[in-house]
């Protein structure tokens, strides 16, 4: 029996692991040592009784490899499971021929380590319980053949001609047959027809002592038939060889006869086909199936090869799939999974059987296409790909929307190396995303330069916060009934060094693909707040101070908190503040927005819906979401045309916003006929070019002190009309 408590021994160089292996395994009944030593750990194992060590590869001094030898040099009863990161195939395999039970990769969950250690613990049991049993049985006269016939490996014996005289009955539960129906029939009944010749040296072996036959693997039919691998059928099965000669005294001068061979056969085809796992493992992606980097870059490196033999051409394609991590992060990563399966089985179909599609990660894939004599093959492969992709995927009775964005570069033209080949195509599916989406494009040299541009931009957004060169401009929103200012849109800037004033269309798409839109947004709300305290305390601050979010922003858990923190660090009233975000936002989680936007509310800041009328304007959200201001788009206000008297759209949504008891705001007003005409129709707050351009701070505070003198002063909007 094992102990209440089995004892383990865990072995790493890194610290903070140990300490939560520990805590995790202490937690669930286990008695854990711990080791960062390996020299320590050897010595441990030597002296202590461990049941499990959990045992890192790469480790100082004397590595996992190493340790493993020792303790099946000195027959340490301690069953070891690998426990590390490099998980490529011929270290798993060369780990489990050294002895581990078992082989773990980082990172892995804690129900995959209590699973292995259940597992092996389990082994453990039953081979201590077989243990017990044969010294029960060790002085009796049925022992011999008890081991025998209970024997988890086939044990036979063959006569000088190479015919079966005995046979444990583990052939008939691993083979099928019975052992009178292989009792004086040649080995060769039972070896696999392509193993004869390895076989007639090693499962009829003659020699003894060292050159006897030790862990040779052969291939042994069962019953039934001669088909595939055991593995994955019943009709071969894997084993372990090991066979000695059997010799007889002749009574003449020591001299002795052959009279046959003893051999035990494992059956080691759990092994083989954990082998095999772990070999698809390295080459494929585990939730498509599809080929993953490793093998694509093997068969492009082949098909170079043979291009330049026979002078083809070879095409790469690197497709990245749009609007995929909207419904991954809207819809979850279940979905998101789903999703990524059908599409990849629906780019498959569009391929021919040579060609070859892999998944690199995330929504990412590429395409191999061999032997094309021109573009035109892959042009035709681009159109039907994206053509398929078009099409609405169900999933979970739901249809689902994407498209691809693709780059195709071609061998020899756009590169000699499988990683020249994939990076520009890289870099050509770059440009279509940054130009219109869902379409091909073949790399050209001048994209290049672009992506470098791209790539150095991205470089300077990261180190833009730390340098300081974000600035906020500050646009008013004026009550033109009374020519008072009511609100102010704070506008961000990036004072890039070398490439002068940036607005926010762009760089804020870049910060969302780069994931640092939450730290800009948060240095934006901290800013104007502590701006707003400042007017507060001199007097001059406008009624609400606008703040646009992100679409990404309502995504973190955190944005309600972090908001509400930063108007208490500045102490600033909730009312003051008004946060604007897009139909597009509300549309893609509107579960998400009705929370966060609700929490938000509860501390008195206004909620507006920016561009209202460009997405998917609804009744339903209006109603269910606290909002306070709709403000009209500024492309429905260019299109104002006075001398029409047609219902337009500004009409409804004025219409809607009055009967939602709603404020509603006009942007991007540039003349006094559309001042005039939203008058006309009810809407009397409005901003744009008319009134006031964006001004950085010290210009807009002199606009708030001088409306704070002379509210009343009519000349006021005209006067700032041009102020810059």
């Amino acid at each position: 029996m094992l102990p209440a408590s089995p004892t383990l021994l865990a072995v790493d160089d890194e610290p903070r692991l140990l300490n939560s292996m520990r805590d995790l395994l202490s937690l669930n009944g286990y008695e854990v040592d711990l080791e960062s030593d390996s020299r320590n750990a050897i010595e441990r194992l030597r002296t202590g009784h461990y049941d499990i060590a959990l045992l890192d590869l790469k480790m100082p001094h004397v590595n996992g490899q190493q340790i493993m030898q020792y303790v099946a040099q000195h027959n340490i009863p301690t069953d070891i499971i690998v426990i590390s990161g490099e998980a490529s195939f011929e270290t798993a395999v060369e780990a489990l021929r050294l002895g581990a039970h078992d082989f773990l990769t980082k990172p892995y969950t804690p129900e995959q380590l209590l699973k292995r250690l259940d597992n092996t613990l389990a082994q453990r049991r039953l081979r201590r319980d077989a243990t017990a049993y044969q010294k029960r049985l060790r002085n009796s006269e049925k022992l011999h053949r008890f081991l025998v016939n209970t024997s988890p490996d086939i044990i036979y014996v063959l006569n000088e001609e190479g015919c079966f005289t005995f046979l444990n009955k583990r052939v008939t539960q691993l083979l099928g047959f019975t052992r009178d129906d292989l009792i004086d029939k040649h080995y060769t009944t039972l070896v696999h027809e392509e193993d004869q010749e390895l076989a007639r040296f090693t499962f009829n072996e003659r020699r003894t002592g060292k050159r006897a036959t030790h862990n040779v693997e052969l291939r042994l039919r069962t019953k039934g038939g001669s088909g595939g691998h055991r593995s994955f059928s019943t009709q071969l099965m894997c084993i372990e060889l090991n066979a000695i000669g059997l010799y007889s005294s002749t009574g003449h001068d020591n001299e002795r006869r052959h009279v046959g061979t003893y051999g035990v056969a494992r059956d080691i085809s759990e092994r083989k086909q954990a082998e095999e796992t772990i070999r698809y493992q390295a080459h494929h992606d585990l939730l498509t199936g599809l080929p993953n980097r490793t093998l694509f870059k093997d068969r492009l490196n082949m098909m170079i090869a043979q291009a330049r033999r026979t002078g083809h051409k070879v095409a790469v394609m690197f497709i990245d799939l749009d609007r995929f991590k909207i419904v991954n992060d809207t819809l979850g990563h279940v979905i998101g999974d789903q999703l990524l399966r059908a599409a990849g089985q629906s780019m498959q179909e569009c391929l021919r059987d040579a060609d070859t599609l892999a998944r690199l990660g995330g929504d990412e894939f590429v395409i191999l296409l061999p032997q094309v004599t021109d573009h035109k093959s892959a042009s035709a492969v681009s159109s039907k790909i994206i053509a398929a992709l078009k099409q609405p995927f169900v999933i979970n009775q739901r249809e689902l929307f994407i498209s691809a964005s693709i780059g195709i570069a071609m061998f020899p033209d756009d590169g000699s190396t499988d990683d020249e080949l994939i990076k520009n195509a890289d870099i050509a599916m770059y440009s279509v995303k940054n130009d219109s989406r869902g379409g091909y494009a073949f790399y050209a040299q001048a994209m290049g330069s672009e992506f470098s541009q791209h790539m150095d931009l991205e470089m300077d957004l990261r180190r833009a916060l730390s340098k300081e060169e974000f600035a906020v401009y500050y646009q008013p929103q004026f009550d033109t009934t009374n020519r008072r200012i009511v609100g102010i849109e704070a506008l961000l800037r990036w004072q890039h060094p070398e490439r002068g004033m940036l607005y926010p269309d762009s760089f804020i798409p870049l910060a969302e693909e780069i994931d640092l839109i939450s730290r800009i947004t948060l240095w934006v709300l901290d800013a104007t707040t502590a701006q707003m305290r400042q007017w507060m305390d001199a007097g001059i601050a406008p009624p609400r101070l606008a703040v646009n979010l992100s679409a990404l922003d309502l995504k973190h858990t955190t944005i309600v908190d972090e908001t509400i923190q930063t108007l208490q660090r500045h102490g600033v009233p909730g009312n003051r503040l008004e946060l604007e975000i897009t139909e597009t936002l509300i549309a893609q989680d509107i579960t998400r927005a009705t929370h966060h936007l609700t929490a938000l509310s509860h501390h008195g800041i206004n909620i507006a819906i920016d561009d209202f009328g460009t997405g998917y304007s609804s009744l339903n959200y209006l109603h269910r979401l606290p909002i306070h201001t709709l403000k009209i788009d500024r492309s429905f206000v260019r299109d104002i045309a006075p001398e029409r008297n047609e219902r337009s759209v500004i009409d409804a949504i004025i219409v809607m916003a009055h009967g939602f008891n709603l404020k509603v705001i006009a942007e991007g007003v540039e003349t006094e006929a559309q001042r005039d005409w939203l008058e006309q129709r009810n809407c009397h707050t409005m901003q744009g070019y008319l009134f006031s351009r964006p001004l950085p701070v010290q210009d807009i505070e002199e606009l708030l002190r001088a409306s704070q003198a002379d509210q009343e002063n009519p000349g006021l909007i005209q006067a700032n009309r041009h102020n810059a």
